[in-house]
């Protein structure tokens, strides 16, 4: 089976920490854990759609936000996802997903994210979000994400510390 094409995105803020939203329900293969249930926005890239132009349609569909600048970007990293046997889901023909991992600097305010509006009719994945320390999201992920997130901090770490 293939990987599904996916984008995901390390928003910094001034203070060095990346958004991370609270999932709150599965969706097919991409379950949540108890206690695990956190990850940074990620999401599909159209057909046709360029990385570049997936990272901030979805980091405003998922969060809002609009207000972001490119710092850098990662090699495409995969994951599998965990084994499926539900009901018919649009990612039930993917072994997992190929990431295109993207760090972007906040310029915006904190009242413009909002992960519970509806945008692009793509329903809401995340119920709460907070800023978060990026050498600790790999421990709040679920275990098939986590590899995936250690490698994301170690290319992304250059970029924690504050602005100048």
């Amino acid at each position: 089976m293939p990987y599904r094409r996916n984008v995901g995105i390390a928003l910094f803020n001034a203070e060095g920490r990346v958004l991370i939203g609270r999932r709150f329900r599965d969706d097919g293969p991409e379950i949540i854990l108890p206690g695990l249930e956190w990850q940074m926005p990620q999401g599909g890239i159209d057909e046709g759609e360029e990385p570049h132009t997936a990272v901030m349609r979805e980091l405003w569909e998922e969060t809002g936000v609009q207000h972001a600048e490119l710092l850098g970007e990662a090699d495409w990293i995969a994951y599998d996802f965990p084994p499926y046997d539900g009901p018919p889901h649009r990612l039930e023909h993917f072994r997992g997903q190929r990431q295109k991992w993207f760090a972007l600097r906040f310029t915006g305010n904190d009242s413009e994210i909002d992960p519970l509006a509806v945008r692009n009719d793509m329903p809401p994945e995340f119920d709460a979000w907070r800023w978060e320390r990026l050498d600790r999201v790999a421990d709040l992920v679920v275990p098939f994400r986590r590899e995936v997130y250690r490698e994301v901090a170690r290319s992304f770490a250059r970029f924690v510390l504050p602005a100048t």
